[in-house]
């Protein structure tokens, strides 16, 4: 019993740290709640059985609910995103950020190998003959993002999202404010074989670092 009631207390404390480190404030119980309809393409436990939807465990609580927000004013646009954002609150967005951010990220292998040299070295150092500047200074050496500069986690995203989002930001489809256009101006100088080998790489970065 007193083993039991000592490991309910560490757990409570390490609970109380995590959240104390979020940005937002939340309530990730009320989250999970919310959390049912999310998981139908996210996934139970945030990790996206199909890779053309995104991760969301781990990700940092800011950027979460800076989306669900701008599906929701329409200044992010998909279908499914924008009518689920329209029936959540401020509450529920911040809810469901906590909870998901929460959650244990996702682990992957790189997705394919034969890129990684080159996905790795525009993550790390850009690509001067086009002018790319290097994803690692603001994902990080390990693709953690930068909470504080709502920059997202990057690190164990599927291969597939994040090669269409940066198409996406390329042809101005996606837009929501800062910092979109910097991504916008960055996407830009990728050539397709670019995107492909840089998303392919950080697909694994969680897992190699």
């Amino acid at each position: 019993m007193i083993r039991q009631s000592l490991l309910a207390v560490a757990a409570s404390l390490l609970a109380g740290q995590a959240a104390a480190q979020s940005l937002v404030d939340g309530d990730a119980a009320a989250g999970e709640a919310k959390a049912l309809a999310c998981a139908a393409c996210h996934g139970a436990n945030g990790v996206s059985v199909n890779p053309q939807w995104p991760n969301l465990a781990g990700q940092h609580a800011g950027y979460i609910a800076t989306q669900l927000a701008a599906f929701k004013e329409g200044k992010r646009n998909n279908a499914l995103m924008n009518g689920q954002a329209m029936i959540l609150s401020d509450e529920d967005m911040k809810n469901l950020a906590v909870y998901f951010e929460a959650m244990t990220p996702a682990v992957q292998d790189v997705a394919d190998a034969d890129l990684v040299a080159r996905g790795e070295s525009i993550y790390r150092g850009g690509n001067k003959d086009n002018k790319t500047s290097a994803c690692i200074a603001c994902h990080g050496p390990t693709g953690k993002g930068n909470p504080g500069a709502n920059y997202p986690v990057v690190a164990g995203q599927h291969a597939t999202y994040t090669a269409q989002t940066l198409r996406d930001y390329a042809s101005d489809a996606r837009k929501s404010g800062d910092p979109s256009y910097m991504m916008q101006e960055i996407a830009k100088t990728l050539s397709e074989e670019d995107i492909v080998a840089v998303s392919a790489y950080v697909q694994g970065l969680q897992e190699r670092d």
